[in-house]
This record gives structure tokens, C-alpha cells and sequence, in this order.
């Protein structure tokens, strides 16, 4: 496989995947880097900005305006450091964890079908092809 074509074919599967949540999610109000930021400080509580951003591949900036976006939804609460004023800790509320569950359910069908065509080729190889992509530094 030439380089070309396996650049076009992950960004063609990640527009795919990210279209397909958008849309899964769109009622909810919940944006793919919402859902990210909700999902790791929901399983990691207490994760600076940094933290978050380096977890998610965001940038710094772009997770600080979805925490803003959390925050206004009522779905994550940041506190300062008890050392460090200007860090502050993120953790999802109540009403944080309910939409994640919300999310988790409009998502299900997207998971199945990925894992279906992931199966159908054989897919341990795949995922942890895909494992290792997603860790190596950039």
C-alpha cells in the first residue's frame, strides 16, 4: 500500500467516524471533542486543561474553550489545585455523567457497526495497529 492511499484512507475513515458521532450526537448538543473531554474527565477526575489536552490530542486552547462549553452545560466543574492556583481540576457533575450515559447509548449502534467491520477483517490486527497509532508521539 502506497503512502498516499494509507494517508487517504485514515482521514477518510476519521472524517467518517467523526461525521457519524456528530450526527448521533447532535441532538444532545454534545460536539465529538465534548464527548472526548466528557469521556476522560468522567473516567480520569482530576485532570488539569494540560492533562485533558495531551489525553485528547487537542491543543491547549481548543480544550479550554470545550471545558468552557462543559461548564456552561453544567456537565463538568472545575476547581483550583490545592498548590497551584492557576491550575484548575476538572470533574464530571451528576448532570455530566447522565449525558455521558446519553451519549454512550446514541453511540452504541456507531460502536457495533465499527466493531462488526472490524471483525469481519480480521480485526486484532487492526486495533492494535490502531493502538499503536494513537500513542506515538507527535
Amino acid at each position: 500500500m502506497t503512502e498516499t492511499r494509507l494517508d487517504d484512507l485514515l482521514r477518510r475513515a476519521a472524517a467518517t467516524h467523526r461525521l457519524s458521532v456528530e450526527r448521533a450526537l447532535a441532538d444532545l448538543g454534545v460536539t465529538l471533542a465534548q464527548y472526548a473531554v466528557l469521556k476522560t474527565v468522567a473516567e480520569t477526575p482530576g485532570l488539569s486543561n494540560a492533562e485533558i489536552a495531551r489525553t485528547e490530542r487537542l491543543t491547549p486552547q481548543t480544550t479550554s474553550l470545550v471545558l468552557a462549553n462543559l461548564e456552561r452545560k453544567r456537565a463538568v466543574l472545575r476547581r483550583a489545585h490545592e498548590r497551584h492556583g492557576r491550575i484548575r481540576r476538572a470533574e464530571a457533575t451528576e448532570l455530566g455523567a447522565r449525558l455521558l450515559a446519553a451519549c454512550r447509548e446514541r453511540l452504541s449502534g456507531h460502536h457495533r457497526r465499527l466493531a462488526a467491520a472490524l471483525l469481519s477483517e480480521g480485526g486484532a490486527g487492526v486495533e492494535a495497529w490502531l493502538g499503536r497509532l494513537a500513542e506515538m508521539r507527535v
